[in-house]
């Protein structure tokens, strides 16, 4: 069947190699294709990524480098599930990423593998497991819900598909199997159903299933349907079905029945089976798709075959549906994405002619709306009608394929049945039979409306438009309008007939919806006459209409000026001024005229409108000059003053002050420049002074910034107007800065009798000038000095206040000041009054009024700069005796009593309130003495050394220091800078010191001698302390210090102090003797002490002398002496003397170290005893251990076999180890033997030669590591019986296996390891590891046993591993069929190739060469057969011909110089009709001459250079070739080329057929021309020639005859052919022997004589056609 014809349409949608997919990741496990949407697929070289390719932009794949074990596209959208199984465990994590956000939607991690998993729906994902199936939703957090486990039957199945349903209530497992053992290759199918609902599983053969969606008739529910393909073998007999089944049956409803086809399968494909199912719901079909590619299509409803074919020559391993073209895709091991669709416009003829099933092909027309049985369909209406079955008949139509049916004749015919009383009318059933299967179209809504208008049910018709079921039309409105005029507005709006809406809308008075409904639909109504029409009745609603027209886009349909004009030639003014407003609210220039319009009508009828309307400012390009004036006249003068822009006409109008508000004049001033606004303010100032005062200080205000503070304070000075420079100023003040304001504003503030604002503002500013200021007010004597007080308490102008005040006589402010206003200022305002000699009295009952409120410090002062301190004796005994204990009271009482010499020390060492160094430095000068006094009591240190240095009253201060017991102080006097240091440190020696009886004291000084590093100081004074009988001579810190001392500063009075000292830290002071070297001091110390263990440390670490350590501890007969004797013996290496005294210590403690040194001496008898004395004390694992190890060490074997026998802690385990480490094997054998370690025991016995024993504890130890040692160390041994015993165990693991087989082969031990390996194929646990590794074996060592171990174990091999092998053993015949087992053709063909004479076989070689995936390895095949086997060329291109570029091989073949030697290929494509091999044809037949085959090629074959072969073949020397460069020139149009090689070699019939086909009457007239000219001329010459020739040869004959007879019979023969041969005298106006005037002779035999055949010469047929067939070609040319 042709393509083009075929019911379902292939079509290549991509390849995966051709955008980069590699062919090895073209598979099931790596692609995944979801929907028609995506295609996933999974790389792992050469490097892990997962490419996703949208079908929409299938050459621009995403590639992004993610490593899973699978992943998956979500149907609908771009979201990517990845699967991955965590490192060393049997779980795999689970991702869920959104790849345009760029962001993971959730994860988890299934405690089980999961085995496959499919996008169910696209929100959720089906898992399934070893063991179950889960669901796993990717909305919200939750986790994968587990919904069935899966049935016994698909138990080690490959699940190859998992379903569901739309209603996700049935659930499908579909699973693989190897097939049974007497049909291995045909593969066993599996499915589980699952209900949901029933929480119940069935277990079927299937190998495909899918669910569908049927709606049974008689039944308003669809049906779910399983459709389920199998293929079976049962005894030996193939069954293969398919199954369509109802789930869920409804009860009470109409079912689907079960129906059952047969899948016919050819004979080729008896192995085949289906993979897939996928159910177009568009055209209600099921295609089942095979493994090897074949193409099953079914009917849904009635599971009838449609169609079958094969649609891949690869197997094809996945399927995804294609819903939009009611179709599926399909991708075969090649790479090639198939898409299938259905063919409309051939399948309904195809299964109506070709399958002549009429029903079928009725029933998909329906139900895929396809062309192709309109015939069939009105045939059947025909039929339903005629036998009055108008409800089918009517059905029929409803669903009629394209709605052929549902036309206004149907609807008519169903008019002209009459109707049957009792019986619904057949029109009404018809419709009733259309409004339940869907939508009316015009014809039907309006016969069917008129029917219901006809019986008043407006009821009906509002049902069915509700619910859409009529098609709406103008004249189905028009005839709703009679009965409901909102109904037919709707039905109007639904048919889009604009017209009747705009007027139904008018009608119902609804303008504004004209507006929307016009713009909806883009129509233009008449607006002026809707506006015209609104006016007359609803001025307002025409406002509305007009404002809504407005804001139209696109602009007002009509002009403003226009609708103004309408709305005031009705003097509706209000109406009018509404529009506009609205519309001018843009505020545009064009808009100019129509805001100067609206603005005079209210101007001169409403005032106030206008008024309101220029306030708003809404408006800025009216006519400003004009509208002026009229506001002026209306006595709006603000208005007037804002649109006047000269200054005389503002100054005129802005006098009227009365009649504007003042503030909107206050603002109207804020618009005029800086000039004129000056000029106007000084109109009005001039005008009423008075009146316009407070606008113009208002004004000053606002704008001051505008019109400058100078400017102003100068209007207001020029006309002396302070009182408006006050309020002015006054409002300014606050936030200006300039000095000279706050002045002015101060002095009009007291020109205008302010007083109070001057207080105010002399208190609170800050800004102006005091000094300015300060003389003003003293100028001004105002009567109140507050002001003046203000700012000299601010500024600092006390005294030039008091003076002030004083010689004006106001001592009552003098008192006020100081005692109110400022107290602290009284020391001034005192200093003052004693300048101006005021009385004493007066200033004592000033100071005396304040009290405790003065400041006594700065008042001392004043009185003491001026020598008057006695003054304030009574003032400072007064605060004294009130309880003031202020230090600035006390310092001045006590400068008046030092003064005085009333008794000063007594003073100074008992007020606890005066200033130490002010009164000691008021001493210094005064007594020094005193001055210490003053110091020592305030310990003011600096001070104190100061004066006594100074004085050189070092005993007082070398007292004070002592006394003192301060660091800092002791540092500062005894630091080497010092230069009395000396004097110092002497009378701290000889006085301070001995006097002092306090230790804190004498440890201070000491302290301080010591972190002054003055050790020979410090050793003088604590001898003289400690040794001389003093109160501290037993003192235990002292004589630490003291000993310590010399230690560091002198080292040989050492030992004299150690012997004389008894009450010191013997302990700490030894370990002080140690540091600093002093050893035999140290030891002496120690042994005063009775520190045993310290001293003999010190013999042993420092003084190094053992012997000496040794004599100590027999002295002192010390463990722990001991001990540490023990340790330094061991140190030194005298391990036999260490383990005696650690013997003699009992000290155990130490035993590692023992142990060490030991082994490092070899003195393993003395550790034997010592290790025996530690386990009385000690349980430990390592001395038990090691005590082992030394009975092995000295071969005491019956005590360790004692030994371990006895309760012990030793870990035998790691002494056995150790022992086997140091070749210690007989004591290691016990040990192993003892704690059943069979795997060390039989490495062990290894060792030992013992080689049975060693097998026999392999055995007991079942370790592959164990039988691995023991195995090599047969075969080093040479045991090999054992060693194959052990190699058994071996390698059956396959990661030892390889090492065995090295270990072997390295040894040279080539035949006992393939004995060994061919064991090992028996083994139950024989695993592909040890098939290979023989394989690899007899490569290398018995290639005879190669080939059949291949076949024999094909299944079972690692073919990688043995490829290699065998590459490397240059075995190409067994390569190539390891290469064709692993279907690595490319490589099978290149090997048979490059080692062609061991490897080729041509049958082979053809199976290799068909299955290859690059393409250029055809072409090398073309070249290898060129030059090896050139006799079956021919057989292997016809193979290939499906698959190679003809044109290439015809190159290939061209340019060897061999193209005849491929002739039978070239003929069998030929019907390819390629140009290079009908070009090749063409040229072999020319060479061979065969001008038969060669008119054939080109009459079949068109493709080639045409005018090239005939350029080559019309000068050839065979006329038939020449012939044939004449046709094709016929056939490439060049009608003269033809015709003249056609009269060149007198084929005139040719010329004539090329002059007839080419319809050009210029050819034809030519060729007449020249047959009569030509032929006919050149024939009638040779006749004569001829004849004459005769004559001549007759005459000879008969010369003897009678001359009569001879004339006679002369004559008779002139008779007979003068008028044939002779032509005929030329008649006068003829012409001459040209014959050109369309003279036509006669033709032969015309006078009844038999034509006269010539002699060597061609039959007159041609000429007689010539001459005969002119008028034909005439008159073909006159048409």
């Amino acid at each position: 069947m042709a393509a083009a014809n075929a019911p379902i349409v292939m079509k290549e949608a991509l390849t995966l190699p051709s955008i980069g997919i590699n062919s090895q990741f073209i598979t099931f496990t790596h692609v995944t294709m979801e929907s028609d949407k995506y295609i996933c697929v999974r790389e792992t070289s050469p490097q892990n990524s997962v490419v996703i390719v949208d079908m929409n932009m299938p050459m621009q794949p995403l590639r992004r480098p993610i490593t899973a074990d699978s992943a998956l596209m979500n149907p609908n959208s771009r979201i990517l599930a990845l699967k991955a199984q965590l490192p060393g465990t049997t779980q795999d994590h689970l991702q869920i990423f959104n790849i345009e956000a760029k962001a993971k939607i959730k994860s988890h991690q299934m405690p089980e593998m999961v085995v496959f998993w499919k996008w169910i729906t696209p929100k959720m994902l089906g898992l399934v497991t070893q063991t179950s199936v889960y669901h796993w939703s990717i909305e919200g957090d939750s986790e994968p819900v587990k919904m069935f486990e899966r049935t016994a039957n698909l138990a080690n199945n490959q699940i190859i598909n998992y379903r569901c349903d739309p209603s996700e209530k049935w659930l499908v497992l579909i699973g693989i199997a190897p097939g049974s053992p007497e049909r291995p290759q045909l593969v066993k199918g599996n499915m589980q159903l699952y209900s949901v609902d029933q929480q119940r599983s069935q277990a079927l053969e299937a190998h495909a299933a899918s669910f569908a969606q049927f709606k049974v008739p008689g039944n308003e529910n669809p049906s779910t349907l399983i459709c389920f393909a199998s293929k079976n073998s049962n005894a030996g007999q193939l069954t293969s079905k398919l199954h369509v089944i109802e789930l869920g049956a409804q009860p009470g409803k109409t079912g689907f029945s079960k129906k059952q086809a047969d899948l016919f399968f050819p004979p080729d494909f008896a192995d085949d089976f289906p993979v897939s199912m996928q159910i177009s719901q568009k055209y209600g079909l099921i295609y089942v798709i095979t493994k090897l590619g074949l193409l099953f299509v079914y009917d849904l409803e009635t599971a009838s075959a449609v169609y079958r074919n094969r649609i891949s020559p690869d197997p094809i391993f996945l399927t995804a549906e294609a819903s939009s073209a009611g179709g599926f895709y399909a991708v075969n091991r090649r790479g090639q994405v198939l898409l299938a669709t259905v063919n409309e416009a051939t399948i309904v003829p195809f299964v109506s002619g070709q399958l002549n099933n009429l029903e079928l092909a009725v029933n998909l027309a329906k139900r895929g709306n396809l062309p192709g049985a309109e015939n069939l369909v009105v045939q059947r209406f025909q039929e339903l009608f005629a036998q009055t079955k108008y409800k089918e008949a009517a059905e029929l139509a409803a669903e009629s394929p394209q709605s052929i049916l549902r036309t206004p004749d149907t609807v008519a015919k169903f008019q002209s049945v009459p109707v049957q009383s009792g019986q619904t009318p057949p029109l009404l059933q018809y419709f009733g039979t259309l409004l339940t299967k869907g939508k009316l179209n015009a014809f039907e809504s309006l016969e069917l409306s008129r029917l219901v208008v006809n019986q008043n049910k407006k009821n009906l018709l509002e049902n069915w438009l509700a619910e859409d079921k009529l098609e709406c039309s103008e004249e189905l409105g028009d005839l709703v309008k009679t009965v409901d005029t909102d109904l037919a507005l709707k039905v109007y709006i639904k048919a889009r007939a604009t017209p009747k809406v705009v007027a139904a809308f008018a009608e119902r008075r609804e303008f504004d919806k004209i507006l929307i409904y016009s713009k909806q639909v883009g129509y233009t109504p008449d607006y002026l006459f809707l506006l015209q029409t609104i006016l007359r009745t609803d001025p307002q609603g025409a406002v509305n209409f007009a404002l809504m027209m407005s804001q139209m886009e696109g602009g007002c349909p009509l002009d403003y000026n226009t609708i103004t004009d309408l709305f005031l030639q009705r003097n509706l003014i209000r109406e009018a001024t509404a529009f506009l407003l609205d519309v001018l609210k843009p505020n545009l220039p064009e808009h100019a005229h129509l805001q100067t319009k609206v603005l005079e009508i209210n101007l001169v009828t409403f005032p106030n409108v206008a008024d309101a309307i220029l306030s708003n400012g809404m408006f800025s390009h009216y006519d400003r000059p004009r509208i002026a004036q009229l506001c002026e006249k209306g006595g709006l003068y603000l208005q007037a003053l804002k649109h006047y822009s000269e200054l005389q006409d503002v100054k005129r109008v802005i006098v009227n002050t009365h009649a504007i508000e003042p503030q909107a004049l206050v603002e109207f001033f804020g618009t005029l420049s800086k000039e004129w606004a000056l000029e106007c303010m000084k109109d009005l100032l001039m005008v009423n002074l008075r009146g316009n005062l407070q606008i113009i200080v208002q004004v000053a205000k606002e704008y001051c910034e505008q019109l400058g503070i100078d400017g102003c304070i100068k209007l207001f000075e020029q006309f002396k107007s302070y009182e408006g420079l006050y309020f002015f100023l006054g409002s300014y003040l606050s936030s200006s800065e300039d000095p000279d304001i706050h002045f002015k504003y101060i002095e009009a503030a007291a020109k205008t009798g302010q007083i109070k604002e001057v207080e105010r503002v002399t208190r609170e500013s800050n800004f102006y000038d005091p000094e300015k200021t300060k003389n003003f007010l003293m100028e001004a004597k105002l009567p109140d000095a507050r002001p003046l007080i203000n700012v000299c308490d601010r500024f600092g102008f006390v005294p030039d206040l008091t003076h002030y005040l004083y010689k004006n006589n106001m001592l009552r402010y003098i008192e006020g000041y100081v005692q109110k206003v400022n107290p602290s200022n009284a020391p001034l305002v005192v200093g003052q009054l004693l300048d101006d000699e005021c009385p004493e009295d007066f200033i004592k009952g000033l100071i005396l009024s304040v009290r405790s409120l003065l400041p006594v410090e700065p008042l001392v002062e004043e009185c003491e700069k001026r020598n008057r301190l006695r003054l304030l004796t009574q003032f400072l005994e007064h605060l004294v005796s009130e309880g003031s204990t202020d230090v600035h009271v006390h310092n001045a009482l006590g400068k008046i009593i030092i003064d005085s010499n009333n008794n000063p020390e007594h003073f100074l060492t008992t007020n606890p309130y005066y200033d130490s160094r002010v009164v000691g430095k008021y001493c210094e000068k005064r007594d020094p003495t005193l001055a210490v006094v003053a110091y020592r009591r305030g310990q003011c240190d600096d001070e104190l050394i100061g004066v006594t240095t100074k004085n050189s009253l070092f005993k007082l201060q070398a007292r004070y220091v002592v006394e003192r017991m301060d660091g800092e102080l002791w540092e500062k006097v005894l630091n080497p800078d010092n230069e009395f240091r000396r004097q110092l440190i002497d009378q701290v020696v000889s006085t301070a010191l001995p006097e002092s009886k306090s230790p804190e004291q004498v440890s201070a000084a000491v302290k301080a001698f010591m972190t002054a590093d003055l050790p020979h100081e410090l050793i003088e004074l604590l001898e003289k302390i400690v040794l001389q009988n003093s109160a501290f001579s037993g003192n235990f810190n002292l004589q630490n210090l003291l000993v310590l001392t010399a230690i560091k500063a002198d080292p040989p009075r050492v030992m004299d102090y150690i012997n004389r000292l008894d009450n010191f830290d013997g302990p700490a002071v030894g370990e002080v003797a140690v540091e600093a070297q002093l050893y035999e001091e140290a030891f002496a110390i120690f042994k005063k002490f009775n520190l045993n263990v310290q001293a003999v440390n010190v013999l042993l670490d420092n003084i190094r002398s053992i012997d000496r350590a040794v004599e100590y501890a027999f002295r002192v007969e010390e463990d722990a002496v001991w001990s540490q004797v023990a340790k330094a013996q061991l140190r030194e290496g005298l391990v036999g003397d260490a383990i005696e005294s650690f013997i003699r210590a009992e000290d155990a403690t130490h035993f590692l170290e023992v142990i060490k040194a030991s082994e490092d001496a070899d003195v393993y008898h003395d550790l034997v005893k010592y290790l025996l004395m530690v386990r009385e004390k000690v349980k430990e694992p390592k001395v038990d251990s090691e005590l082992i190890y030394a009975y092995a060490k000295i071969d005491r074997l019956s005590d360790i076999e004692e030994f371990i026998l006895m309760p012990n802690v030793a870990n035998l385990q790691n002494v056995g180890d150790r022992l086997y480490d140091e070749a210690l094997y007989e004591a290691a054998k016990i040990i192993y033997a003892f704690i059943s370690n069979w795997a060390k025991l039989a490495v062990t016995l290894v060792k030992l030669k013992q080689f049975q024993g060693a097998v026999d504890a392999a055995r007991k130890a079942n370790s592959a590591k164990t039988w691995k040692e023991v195995c090599f160390a047969c075969v080093d041994a040479e045991e090999f019986r054992l060693a194959q015993i052990c190699g058994l165990n071996v390698i059956i693991q396959v990661d030892d296996l390889e090492e065995v087989s090295e270990y072997y082969q390295n040894r040279g031990c080539f035949n006992e390891l393939i004995s060994l390996m061919e064991s090992g194929l028996g083994l139950e646990r024989a695993h592909m590891g040890i098939f290979t590794e023989l394989g690899v074996l007899y490569a290398r060592y018995r290639p005879e046993k190669l080939m059949e171990h291949i076949k024999l174990f094909a299944t079972r091999l690692n073919i990688p591993k043995l490829i290699r092998a065998c590459d490397e053993q240059q075995h190409w015949k067994e390569l190539t069929y390891l290469y064709i087992q692993y279907d690595e053709y490319d490589n099978a063909a290149t090997t048979v190739m490059n080692h062609s004479p061991e490897a080729w076989d041509h049958m082979q070689f053809k199976d290799i060469i068909v299955k290859v995936a690059s393409v250029e390895l055809y072409y090398k095949a073309v070249h290898f057969y060129l030059q090896e086997h050139p006799d079956l060329i021919n057989d292997v291109l016809n193979v290939l011909a499906l698959r190679v570029d003809h044109s290439r091989v015809v190159d290939i073949m061209r340019k060897a110089g061999q193209l005849p030697l491929v002739k039978p290929y070239m003929v069998a494509v030929q019907s390819n009709n390629v140009s290079a091999v009908n070009e090749a044809l063409n040229e072999i037949y020319l060479e061979e001459e065969d001008y038969d085959r060669l008119r054939e090629s080109i009459d079949l074959h068109d493709n080639f250079d045409q005018i090239g072969l005939a350029q080559k073949v019309e000068k050839h020397e065979l006329l038939e070739m020449r012939r044939i460069a004449a046709y094709i020139y016929k056939k490439a149009g060049r009608w003269k080329q033809s015709i003249a090689l056609s009269k060149k070699d007198n084929l005139y019939k040719d010329a004539m057929e090329t002059a007839s086909q080419s319809g050009e009457r210029e050819l034809a007239e030519e060729l007449l021309v020249y047959f009569i000219e030509q032929f006919i001329r050149e024939y009638t010459g040779k006749v004569d020639e001829l004849i004459k020739h005769k004559l001549e040869t007759q005459h000879e004959v008969k010369a003897k005859e009678a001359e009569e007879k001879e004339k006679v019979a002369q004559q008779n023969m002139y008779a007979q052919l003068l008028p044939l041969a002779l032509p005929a005298p030329p008649m006068p106006g003829m012409g001459g022997g040209g014959m050109g005037g369309g003279y036509a002779p006669p033709p032969m035999g015309s006078m009844g004589m038999p034509p006269m055949p010539a002699y060597g010469m061609p039959q007159m047929d041609e000429a007689k056609i010539a001459v005969t067939g002119w008028s034909r070609l005439c008159k073909e040319q006159c048409v």
